[in-house]
């Protein structure tokens, strides 16, 4: 094989055990001899598959192959290495092997007796019996897999909570959307994803969230933010003004001599959730005119100087 193991497995070099483990068990479902009769390329390939995964999943072979001793074969390199092509007729996965038993390179003759369950945790192979070379194993219940969706929904019907219609395989059902759903939040539905094999239970479908941005609103756990500009004369003197909600808008006071990022706070108008509900917190933006005026620059001389800073 002179194929760069890692690229066989579709792997970059500082792949985790974890990863080729994944890799593999991904591959080998697609390949394996069981599933593909009659398919030599498929065949092929899950004999290159396996051979990479015996050097890659064996931490001490692996170390010898990245540091060039050993080739992608598993042969020493280097002057007098010693090789001999009858050591390499049959793979032994040994500990290396999920499978576990003996690969012979010919064939799959002696594919009898792997225990698959070592990688697949659950035998996908359980619904095949009587199979290629012999290959027989007990009718296990397997879950089904789960599938993902994505699902995109406005900032309100976030915040307060709704129901969306959303095709799942071909069946259109009403997904509940909590109040207080945050962008990127993932809902699982149980057993809503792919059938079980053998009487096993369905897997589920995972809904992944996209919250849209709102033009004035924000979320800050249970509590909504609102940047609320203001005039001169508002901050100067106070006012009441109407402001917008999550639940509709309501009439605040603006306390007179109203400084900028000075918050004022509504209770009860933010995110409901079972057990508690958020409140709006409004951050006051003072915005001078534009243009000046004789009033206000009239103003701004009667005006008492006054210490605003600390340094």
């Amino acid at each position: 094989m002179n194929k760069d193991l890692y690229e066989v497995l579709g792997l970059k070099k500082t792949a985790s055990t974890a990863e080729i483990k994944s890799a593999y068990r991904k591959l080998a479902r697609k390949y394996h001899p069981d599933l593909n009769k009659d398919d030599k390329t498929a065949a092929e390939k899950f004999k290159e598959i396996s051979a990479a995964y015996d050097i890659l999943s064996n931490e001490e072979k692996r170390k010898k192959y990245d540091n060039n001793e050993i080739d992608a074969d598993g042969k020493p390199t280097g002057f007098g290495a010693g090789f001999n092509p009858n050591d390499y007729a049959n793979y032994d996965f040994g500990g290396g092997n999920p499978f576990g038993g003996g690969f012979k390179s010919g064939g799959y003759g002696g594919a009898q007796g792997f225990d698959f369950s070592s990688i697949f945790g659950d035998d996908i192979f359980s619904q095949f019996t009587g199979g290629r070379g012999g290959f027989s194993a007990k009718r296990r219940a397997l879950k089904g897999q789960d599938l993902s969706y994505s699902l995109k929904v406005n900032f309100l019907d976030a915040a307060n909570g709704t129901e969306k219609a959303l095709n799942l395989g071909g069946k259109t059902i009403n997904v509940k959307i909590p109040a207080g759903t945050q962008d990127g939040q993932t809902l699982r539905l149980k057993g809503m994803g792919a059938e079980g094999l053998n009487g096993g239970e369905n897997g589920d479908a995972l809904i992944n969230i996209s919250v849209a941005e709102h033009p004035y609103f924000k979320s800050d756990g249970l509590n909504i933010l609102l940047d609320l500009p203001i005039s001169l004369k508002e901050a100067l003197l106070g006012a009441k003004i109407t402001v917008p909600t999550i639940s509709g808008k309501v009439a605040i006071k603006v306390p007179p001599l109203a400084s900028s990022g000075e918050k004022l706070r509504i209770r009860g108008k933010g995110i409901k959730s079972k057990n508690s509900v958020g409140d709006e917190i409004v951050n006051l933006q003072i915005i001078m005119p534009k243009n000046s005026s004789a009033e206000i620059d009239k103003l701004a001389e009667n005006i008492e100087n006054y210490s605003v800073r600390s340094f």
